[in-house]
């Protein structure tokens, strides 16, 4: 009977002990998560934008573009980003508890290796539904519309194409123009430079500004305004000089490409109704991504195994393997499905159901070898 109320005051706190546990854990897997996830993100945001103003700087792409096309780059890269961060971040934290000990004190208070699992799916799964959102719908939206916008740039004509400040070759190659300054405001260019050949003749035209005009029938025009215009041979002396207060030369319309779209860049729910081997493929890389980083993170829980008294970086090594064989055989199954040597359901469910029985073998061994692991409450 004395035994009583003390076995009553250890019941009742037993759901305190799981709330802290539970919510000491999330905030700080979310922490870590963030911090990763901010550090990749920040790696990949800066790589892309080195690309992005080289070509800004050599013409391939407006100084405007580089904002939407570095966000349209982010969106693409994301779903991957956040299924490593979700890792990783799962991971350094138990390595961490296990390292300072933290570990066997939640083990000797009754949690057993099992009861992480709670609170690693409590952090996980909000990541991988984001994920899945990402890979799913948000991914090929930004792809399409990277693409709409590459083309909308292409389909610009020559003037419009022209940087301000560098020489701009016409796709022709019969004309190089120059403009120095740009009024958006007033729709008018400042110090313009045109070398133009025809009929053998070299004529180079220099004028203070000018701006854009359209015909009624459709052509546009290039109007420079106070200008002059010297013609000749290459070689001889017998050069023409005219100043012109209004030329206008005609701007070469631009054809408009007509591209397939690229596979990523299709609706999921167009790949589910046309069911073809590549479509297949791709649907089972998107819907592979969110699942993936669901196995992979359970699988860190027993990965994060540590021996203080040993090295602590063999479970990060092992990780690191893990995740790259797991991405890889990914990949080479989803190109199976898409050459049509393996079925959509065996492609789909071969390599996670794999992983599935290693993370289940994992905790089997990390729960038969660790004195501590065992204890219940």
């Amino acid at each position: 009977m004395t035994d009583y109320p003390q076995s009553q005051a250890l019941k009742s706190k037993k759901p305190r002990l799981h709330g802290v546990f539970f919510w000491s854990l999330v905030r700080e897997f979310a922490s870590t998560g963030l911090l990763v996830s901010s550090i990749l993100l920040s790696i990949v945001v800066l790589t892309q934008l080195i690309r992005l103003l080289g070509e800004s700087v050599s013409g391939l792409l407006v100084v405007e573009g580089v904002l939407a096309m570095l966000g349209f780059g982010a969106l693409n890269y994301l779903p991957v980003l956040l299924s490593i961060s979700l890792f990783l971040s799962i991971l350094l934290t138990l390595t961490r508890c296990y390292r300072d000990s933290e570990m066997v004190v939640w083990f000797s208070s009754g949690m057993g290796l099992s009861h992480w699992v709670r609170p690693v799916l409590g952090y996980a799964i909000p990541v991988v539904a984001v994920i899945a959102l990402l890979s799913l719908v948000l991914t090929p939206w930004a792809l399409t519309k990277a693409e709409e916008y590459k083309r909308r740039l292409d389909s610009r004509d020559e003037v419009s194409r022209a940087t301000p400040g560098l020489f701009r070759e016409s796709k022709q190659a019969d004309r190089v123009y120059f403009l120095e300054e740009v009024d958006t405001e007033r729709k008018r260019v400042g110090n313009i430079f045109v070398r133009s050949v025809q009929n053998g003749k070299e004529g180079t035209m220099v004028a203070k500004e000018g701006y854009q005009e359209a015909a009624p029938n459709g052509d546009r025009f290039l109007v420079m305004l106070n200008g002059t215009r010297y013609e000749g041979v290459p070689g001889q002396a017998d050069f023409k000089i005219v100043e012109f207060e209004r030329y206008a030369m005609r701007i070469e319309p631009v054809e408009l490409r007509r591209e397939t779209p690229n596979l990523r860049s299709r609706p999921t729910r167009y790949l589910i109704k046309n069911p073809t081997t590549w479509n297949m493929s791709e649907l089972e890389w998107r819907i592979g991504l969110p699942v993936s980083a669901l196995i992979l993170a359970l699988l860190a829980i027993p990965l994060s195994y540590v021996n203080p008294r040993a090295g602590r970086s063999l479970n990060m090594i092992i990780a690191v393997v893990i995740y790259m064989f797991y991405n890889n055989m990914i990949s080479v199954t989803n190109s199976w499905v898409g050459q049509g040597k393996i079925g959509a359901v065996p492609g789909l469910l071969g390599i996670h159901l794999f992983m599935v029985a290693v993370m289940l073998v994992m905790f089997y061994h990390r729960m038969s070898v660790s004195p501590w692991s065992r204890i219940r409450k």
